[in-house]
């Protein structure tokens, strides 16, 4: 899918949830200032699954960036990678970006950090295997590990990704404003994840903004 057919699609997306972009070369801006999005599809190699880059630009110098594999080549591939994206963190972004809160689409949160009150948006784990989730013990585990951080008054994302092999082996990453979080790594490591014969993998995307009352 060239990135033309990729900016029509996500303008359509985009509408109908009543939010109008204005296209700006390979940017979408929103009445032509930010946030603006785009999209990037790439080919994978011979049997390798392709990847969907997103970006969405907050202002001059703050970007959330996340990308998608999509299984199968060519269109299918990419439309594979933009379910995931639209099901994992579109509202998100929506809520977070665009003040348009879908609460059917996933979970949302009021956190008191000292003084301060954050609204949280929290979208629905993508797992690799039917069955499994989160543990019930991260999103508490996640907001103290986010207390502690002691984030500036602005909006913040988080994406979480932990894996397990078929042999047991264990690999989790979380990054935080696009940077690593070994603060997160850790949290993700040390959850009582489900066992399982066969692997898995799970990934999910939080942000949280200061509430404006």
């Amino acid at each position: 899918m060239q990135d033309s057919d990729l900016q029509r699609y996500l303008l359509r997306l985009f509408e109908r949830h009543d939010v109008e972009l204005e296209p700006d070369e390979e940017w979408l801006m929103t009445d032509g200032d930010f946030p603006a999005v785009r999209a990037s599809w790439f080919e994978g190699a011979a049997g390798e699954p392709g990847r969907l880059d997103v970006d969405v630009v907050l202002s001059e110098d703050r970007h959330i960036e996340e990308s998608f594999a999509g299984v199968g080549g060519g269109e299918a591939g990419c439309l594979d990678a933009l379910r995931a994206f639209e099901e994992g963190i579109f509202h998100v972004l929506l809520a977070a970006c665009w003040y348009v809160t879908d609460d059917r689409r996933m979970t949302l949160y009021g956190w008191d950090f000292g003084i301060r009150t954050w609204d949280v948006f929290v979208g629905p784990w993508l797992s690799s295997k039917d069955g499994v989730e989160p543990p019930s013990e991260l999103m508490p585990a996640l907001r103290a590990a986010l207390q502690d951080a002691a984030l500036n008054p602005e909006l913040h994302w988080v994406r979480l990704f932990y894996r397990r092999g078929d042999d047991g082996t264990v690999s989790a990453e979380a990054l935080l404003d696009n940077a690593p979080w070994p603060a997160g790594d850790r949290l993700l490591a040390s959850l009582p994840w489900q066992a399982s014969e066969q692997g898995y993998s799970v990934r999910g995307f939080v942000a949280l903004d200061i509430r404006d009352y």
